[in-house]
């Protein structure tokens, strides 16, 4: 099965959206928190979106796997980083956590425009 992880990143959006519509105080807070914790302080925004990955893929999440590829990507992150941010999720997520790690690397050739081990 082949993802469109240009699509499921979109996706995420959009559901995003109609939380907002529906909710738009949960929304407005969850907003909140999540430029509160991307805030580059000590730590930044690549690295911080590498470990939001990590979790992704060890909590089994589609849209959090495309979405943060996709952001890590745009931050600068290479696909060596992208890589060992799997390895790592795989060792704390166990078996599951590959077949989300082998997707995070689908993802980030797919966002590169890149062929496999680019």
């Amino acid at each position: 099965m082949i993802k469109d992880f240009d699509q499921i990143a979109n996706d995420v959006m959009t559901g995003v959206g109609l939380i907002r519509e529906g909710a738009p105080d949960a929304i407005k807070a969850f907003g909140a928190l999540s430029t509160s914790a991307t805030a580059t302080h000590a730590i930044d925004s690549k690295t911080k979106e590498l470990m939001a990955l990590a979790i992704g893929i060890a909590v089994h999440c589609d849209g959090c796997v495309a979405y943060h590829t996709r952001m890590a990507h745009q931050h600068g992150a290479s696909r060596t980083e992208v890589a060992e941010t799997v390895a790592l999720a795989v060792y704390m997520g166990g078996g599951p956590a590959a077949v989300y790690g082998g997707d995070a690397l689908r993802a980030y050739d797919q966002f590169s425009g890149a062929s496999r081990g680019e």
